[in-house]
């Protein structure tokens, strides 16, 4: 007989893993951003409504699609559709592996900044130091690959003890967490002289600067800051027990996920403005600018390490669903133990993942002028997995329709009344907009 596959142990902490994979990195550095660079609230209303339409659509056919196979994304490809469908599964294993690779990498940094505030990050951010400080951190081969190599054994360590006793505990402790240090650094910011400015602009509509490519950014960040497209929620969806509503589900992980990215235009703006700094800033703004902010205030070293760790929560609840899924594989297509599958991908990833702490430095060279970290992310963020995104949405919206309504509505027995748009939002809106981010995203 084979092993019965393991669930989640309650509805409560499903969902704070399946946030904790949405919530990510994205949410907190690269969301306030992009809000920055188009302009405030204006972007944030059009991004909600992109998250309502598309994200949630996308994400409750992924959820649909693992249940009902009770497998990892390429088994579950197999299982329902057959023929060439698991090549859709294999994209989302090639983007988790890769993209944890280098994830990793950044989650490391964030690891290091946590110790680092209060160290002598403070009084050289002071001095106007921080970008020699940082420069010079990741340019440190031994530092760069020994912070990589923590977070993958941390990594590692919590996705060994499986799904109830390793990623869905960690995460009923780490994403309640996340939002008491959100909370703190919201009181925080809000409150330093000048802070009204941010507040403004964060969230006074300017839709004179709504331009069609704030509107597509919009649609970009929204599709990956759910962590659509890689075979994450598929895996996750394959631990759903029955008796869970998907579509209540995924309302409340997505109401999640956006209110982390919306608090931290809480903690990034009003501080930006206290002190001057332009918020659209990317990687820079993270490590390079912040710790000047938090270095001008009162208990800066306390708060910045606060902000660093709350990065190093989003990026670990981020990792362990991405490391899952390239685990699943091993123990569902292989037929190895938990503990085997474990071991041999996590050491797998985290070789793999060498390249990218030692390209930043400028120890290894360039690809067509990007490093390896930024040609990995561009194939995974920009061909891949808008590719999966779309095969996933053609492939419930066209070839596996009863399937997905029988799954989702437990063969007729619950109400699902917005069916029939969530089915066209799948066959013809989601895969349209999803297209248009691949094409607008092949610039390399």
């Amino acid at each position: 007989m084979s092993e019965k596959r393991e669930e989640w142990g309650s509805r409560f902490g499903f969902i704070m893993a399946a946030a904790g994979s949405a919530v990510g990195l994205g949410n907190i550095w690269r969301f306030p951003y992009i809000t920055g660079k188009y302009g405030g609230a204006a972007f944030v209303l059009v991004y909600l409504a992109v998250v309502i339409i598309l994200g949630m659509s996308l994400m409750l056919a992924e959820f649909a699609i693992g249940r009902s196979a009770k497998s990892d994304a390429v088994g579950s490809f197999k299982k329902l559709g057959g023929g060439l469908w698991p090549i859709v599964g294999w994209m989302g294993f090639f983007v988790a592996f890769v993209v944890l690779s280098y994830y990793a990498v950044i989650a490391g940094w964030t690891f290091a900044y946590i110790f680092k505030s209060f160290g002598s990050l403070m009084v050289d951010a002071g001095a106007g130091k921080a970008t020699d400080v940082f420069v010079s951190f990741i340019s440190n081969p031994v530092q760069a690959i020994t912070y990589h190599l923590i977070v993958m054994g941390i990594i590692i360590g919590i996705v060994y003890k499986g799904i109830s006793g390793g990623i869905e505990r960690s995460c009923k402790i780490l994403m309640p967490a996340l939002f008491v240090i959100m909370l703190v650094l919201i009181a925080r910011s809000v409150t330093l002289p000048g802070a009204a400015a941010g507040l403004e602009f964060y969230l006074k509509p300017d839709f004179s600067k709504l331009t069609g490519e704030a509107i597509l950014a919009a649609v970009g960040q929204s599709f990956f800051s759910l962590s659509l497209g890689m075979g994450i929620m598929i895996t996750y969806g394959s631990y759903i027990n029955k008796e869970e509503y998907l579509p209540s589900a995924v309302q409340k992980i997505v109401f999640l996920d956006t209110l982390v990215a919306i608090l931290a235009g809480f903690i990034i703006f009003p501080a930006a403005f206290a002190f001057g700094i332009a918020p659209d800033g990317g990687t820079g703004l993270t490590f390079m600018t912040l710790p000047v902010v938090f270095s001008k205030m009162p208990l800066g070293s306390a708060f910045s390490s606060g902000f660093f760790l709350l990065l190093f929560i989003a990026a670990l609840t981020s990792a362990i669903s991405l490391f899952e899924v390239v685990v699943a594989y091993g123990i569902d297509q292989l037929k190895w133990s938990r503990a085997k599958s474990v071991i041999v991908m996590g050491i797998a990833i985290a070789a793999f993942g060498i390249p990218s702490a030692l390209g930043e430095g400028g120890h290894i060279a360039k690809i067509a002028g990007k490093t390896f970290l930024d040609s990995a992310d561009y194939i995974t963020n920009n061909v891949v997995m808008p590719l999966g995104g779309i095969f996933i949405c053609l492939f419930v919206g066209w070839f596996w329709v009863k399937g997905a309504k029988d799954e989702i509505t437990e063969n007729g027995r619950i109400s699902f009344p917005t069916y029939t748009v969530w089915l066209w939002i799948c066959r013809i809106v989601a895969p349209l907009t999803v297209a248009v981010i691949f094409y607008n995203g092949l610039k390399w």
